[in-house]
């Protein structure tokens, strides 16, 4: 049994790599790394390092699993297999917030979708929310049969670089979109107000869609900032976490949240928003989470002037040390190990 995976952004480099730091291309290199072998879904056949592309049209569907990151599209997927063989094998990944489908269209297809198709989700919250929309815009006669699995992404724990602290405290604009969702002026807002009362340096690495937006230009434009393009490698990225001191967390929603994960094993203290998406990730006792604007500038503030004392803090509210307890609950053996599971338990792959 053969397993290809399915992500219509994903981007090819001359090289044969999967190029890109968004979390869409990172999943797809995990997941080809997953399943030794596996295919790319894309626009025409090559070979590449490690892996081959290959269009939709060519898979047959009798003996390849597709796993699809476009999940609202699986029944169209399933249909082109279809044409070539009798029972296709599809596999929705969802590893984004339900709520980003506000369209009656969209979340209904979405729906149909996660019932007709077996789901892994990329954490508890997500498979919640998986579940919540599959039962309220499916019959229950097919949402009875959805089949939905899930775990924490988790990261790459050999990717940690040992803490460089730097000499004015960074801190770290934790995405690389400034969409409203991210609340992008909630986190200028406040950082502004620490500004004001110590020392500190903002740094945004900014997908390139987003460099030459208004909000990056008002951004860039004061003088403890930095604004610039994505790291050019990943040992680039986590060089640049092993000096972070703190980051603003401001996001609404997220459906896990990967990026702070990264930055929190680092050594960076984290300051959260009040939500449900923070409680998913941290330990019960987090101290560093706000409910208000003042709440942040307050918080922050005492991460980047008296770092380790906070650290301390994060230890006993963790029980011990906070690394550990993080690497504990989001390794990404644990995704790897669940995924494969699953593939195996659901098509016999």
């Amino acid at each position: 049994m053969k397993v290809a995976v399915r992500y219509e952004a994903a981007l090819v480099d001359a090289d044969g790599h999967v190029t890109g730091h968004d979390a869409g291309a990172t999943l797809v290199r995990r997941l080809l790394r997953v399943f030794p072998g596996a295919l790319l879904i894309g626009p025409g056949p090559r070979h590449c390092d490690g892996f081959d592309v290959i269009p939709l049209e060519f898979v047959d569907g009798s003996d390849t699993v597709v796993i699809n990151m476009d999940v609202i599209d699986s029944v169209g997927v399933w249909q082109t297999l279809k044409a070539n063989c009798d029972e296709p094998m599809v596999m929705n990944f969802v590893w984004w917030n339900t709520s980003q489908f506000t369209h009656q269209v969209q979340r209904a297809a979405l729906a149909l979708s996660c019932a007709l198709f077996p789901t892994f989700a990329n954490s508890e919250r997500t498979a919640h929310e998986v579940r919540e929309v599959v039962s309220a815009m499916t019959i229950p006669a097919v949402a009875e049969k959805a089949r939905i699995a899930w775990v924490n992404l988790g990261i790459r724990l050999e990717h940690v670089q040992p803490r460089q602290e730097p000499s004015v405290p960074v801190v770290l604009y934790p995405a690389i979109y400034l969409t409203d969702r991210k609340q992008p002026q909630l986190f200028l807002d406040v950082v502004e107000r620490v500004v004001k009362r110590t020392p500190i340096r903002v740094e945004a690495r900014l997908h390139e869609s987003h460099l030459i937006s208004e909000r990056s230009m008002a951004l860039s434009r004061k003088d403890w900032a930095w604004v610039g393009p994505l790291t050019a490698s990943r040992e680039d990225y986590w060089e640049a976490l092993a000096r972070t001191t703190a980051f603003l967390a401001t996001a609404t929603e997220e459906s896990y949240g990967l990026e702070y994960i990264e930055a929190l094993v680092a050594g960076a203290i984290g300051v959260f928003p009040d939500r449900p998406w923070v409680r998913a990730i941290l330990p019960s006792g987090y101290p560093f989470v706000y409910r208000t604007p003042a709440e942040a500038e307050d918080l922050l503030y005492r991460a980047v002037t008296d770092t380790a004392a906070c650290r301390r803090e994060l230890d006993e509210a963790s029980g011990g040390s906070f690394a550990e307890w993080l690497k504990a609950r989001h390794d990404d053996d644990l995704f790897e190990k669940a995924i494969a599971d699953r593939v195996h338990e659901w098509f016999g792959a």
